[in-house]
């Protein structure tokens, strides 16, 4: 990712708001890029070189909410990155902007041929794009990256179709890290995405029950859809521009009450009060799954166990964090 003292102004541009002035025939990245793991930027790196040697802005298109939430709503999708955090990925990565469809039915029955009038050539006056091989748009998914390339040389603009990004043999892919999230395997999806995964949240009250045991927790309820493994984490969190090391739990509690889901987050060598704080929680690594414990204070040694363990993970990934950039910046 790009050096945040390098960043360049972002502009996001939705629906219906202005700001495409800002981004004037600009090369365009297309997809839908949740996670912004390496095979994407990939994609955008193209777009930025492409753009940058001809003067021109570079940008993403992308759609929200994703496609799949769409075409399946009764179906929970494990989403990678919210809006706002996929905003911050793509702010960091040295693009000008980022402009964003509204995926519904209107776009959803949108032909290929019209994509490519009336959103490319007619809003957007594109003079690139590019995109992945896999990449599919318009009704039915058919406009491929052969169609595209033909469009894009009727109607003046270049097209260029980024090979799958390798790594150790395997393809980068929003579908892989996701599995390894599900599996609890977050060595291999921060590998895959190129940083560590985080969440951003809120802090909540919970029952305090922490602070009896010695280990008072910031609690943050992830969306439904949240397909990350329920166990004990080293996190490490953003507060206000600050950092600190800490251990999480991400489940139910089955010593207590196997309630609501809750990631529960401790913060090393912290006071204070973070009652309705946004935080960043990046995991850094994996220690244990959730486990039901015969008394408080096993349970209570088995936390002085996974605490040790998480500082000696963070100790091991010291520089480790997302590069999280300002979308609003203009």
């Amino acid at each position: 990712m790009t050096d945040p003292d390098t960043l360049r102004p972002f502009t996001v541009v939705r629906e219906g708001d202005s700001g495409l002035e800002r981004l004037p025939r600009p090369f365009v990245a297309i997809g839908n890029f949740d996670g912004v793991h390496r095979g994407h930027r990939a994609v955008i790196g193209q777009a930025i070189d492409r753009a940058r040697a001809a003067h021109r802005p570079a940008a993403v298109l992308t759609f929200e909410p994703h496609p799949r939430s769409f075409f399946r709503p009764d179906e929970s999708s494990f989403h990678l990155s919210s809006e706002a955090a996929k905003l911050r990925l793509l702010a960091s990565t040295g693009l000008d902007g980022a402009i964003l469809l509204t995926f519904d039915a209107a776009l959803a029955h949108l032909s290929a041929e019209d994509f490519v009038q009336n959103i490319l050539v007619d809003r957007l006056a594109v003079s690139g794009a590019v995109i992945g091989f896999n990449f599919h748009f318009g009704k039915d998914r058919r406009g491929s990256p052969d169609f595209l390339k033909a469009q894009g040389a009727h109607h003046g603009f270049s097209v260029d179709v980024v090979p799958p990004f390798m790594l150790d043999r395997r393809r980068v892919s929003s579908g892989a890290v996701r599995d390894a999230l599900s599996a609890g395997h977050i060595a291999e999806a921060n590998e895959l995405l190129g940083y560590p995964w985080f969440v951003t949240a809120q802090v909540v009250h919970g029952d305090k029950r922490g602070r009896t045991l010695g280990y008072p927790t910031a609690n943050l309820r992830l969306g439904t859809d949240c397909g990350l493994k329920h166990g004990i984490y080293a996190v490490r969190v953003g507060l206000s521009g600050t950092l600190y090391d800490g251990v999480a739990s991400f489940g139910r509690r089955p010593t207590f009450d196997n309630g609501a889901v809750l990631l529960e987050v401790f913060l090393f060598d912290f006071s204070g009060d973070l009652y309705g704080a946004v935080l960043d929680v990046a995991f850094i690594g994996w220690i244990r799954p959730e486990l039901k414990f015969d008394d408080v204070d096993a349970l209570i040694r088995r936390m002085d166990q996974d605490s040790s363990q998480a500082r000696h993970l963070l100790a091991r990934a010291a520089a480790a964090f997302p590069p999280l950039g300002n979308p609003s910046a203009e």
